[in-house]
């Protein structure tokens, strides 16, 4: 078997998520169909991803693997003869982008040691959110990736709100609980920039994150940013460790996974086994599965 590592952006506009669902057109399914096709698999292709994102969010830096026979890769040859390791996989990205829709594309495919793994050995997932307070609306150009919030947005006060929140901290007041889960995770970086054109962007930075944690933090910083809610509450809520009512998600289009960082090679099995192992808050034994889920 090879492991092939995809690089991969698509926009979540009219995917049911990342996950593979019965009827459900996803972009797992897609790439997994289209692989298939390409490579003659006698057995489904099975995608591995960083993060499994939900339905209408966006990603410009995903990061997949697959382990496919390494025969299959010879499907890829053509009639000009064998090819060497860099021109199969040049052709893998040809195909993949003469068979995939246009709203998926694979911008890379690499082969990888067993040690590689998408999802647990990823150092970090890098999370942009875009939102915009423009009298009237957004930009209708670029409707399908910002959010419009239809009230003035403070830029120091959402910067204060969101540096209470950084660390090592249980999210369970901004996370879906999983069975089996913690919902303790480190969050590295939370802040906001806001561009030439007005638009907002958050940048949310994390080891992993558990379900509808991003868009539930972006949702409690709005409501401090315009008022409706003092710059220490996103803090307390978090603080106490619940799902709060006053917590709304924000929309998923504005949502998009802008990058995930691995370690060094030589580090990489390393790093996967170590993510795998039990997290343990303080006087808890509670498994942590390692969900990244957005």
């Amino acid at each position: 078997m090879v492991r092939l590592r995809l690089d991969l952006a698509y926009d979540g506009t009219e995917f049911s998520g990342w996950a593979r669902q019965p009827g459900r057109r996803t972009v797992q399914g897609e790439i997994e169909q289209a692989l298939g096709r390409i490579l003659r698999l006698g057995e489904p292709a099975q995608l591995t991803v960083a993060g499994r994102t939900d339905a209408g969010v966006h990603a410009r830096g995903q990061v997949s693997h697959v382990d496919v026979p390494e025969g299959s890769m010879a499907e890829l040859d053509g009639n000009r003869g064998p090819l060497g390791v860099d021109e199969r996989l040049a052709a893998l990205v040809r195909r993949l982008g003469g068979v995939l829709p246009p709203d998926v594309r694979v911008h890379r495919v690499s082969v990888v040691s067993e040690g590689f793994d998408a999802r647990f050995s990823a150092l970090f997932r890098r999370y942009a959110y875009r939102v915009s307070d423009a009298v009237g609306g957004v930009d209708p150009l670029r409707r399908r990736e910002v959010v419009w919030h239809n009230r003035p947005l403070d830029d120091g006060a959402l910067d204060a709100a969101a540096a209470r929140l950084i660390g090592e901290h249980d999210f369970a007041a901004f996370c879906k609980k999983r069975e089996g889960a913690t919902t303790i995770r480190e969050l590295q970086r939370l802040d906001w920039v806001r561009e030439q054109d007005g638009t907002l962007v958050a940048t949310v930075v994390a080891d992993a994150f558990c379900h509808s944690m991003v868009r539930a933090l972006v949702g409690s910083l709005l409501a401090a940013g315009d008022g409706r809610r003092p710059v220490e509450w996103p803090g307390e809520v978090l603080g106490r460790a619940v799902r709060d009512s006053g917590v709304h998600v924000a929309p998923a289009h504005g949502l998009c996974l802008e990058e995930v960082g691995y370690p060094p090679d030589a580090e990489l099995a390393a790093r996967a086994a170590a993510t795998r192992r039990v997290r343990t808050p303080a006087g808890s034994a509670a498994v942590d599965a390692a969900l990244e889920d957005e």
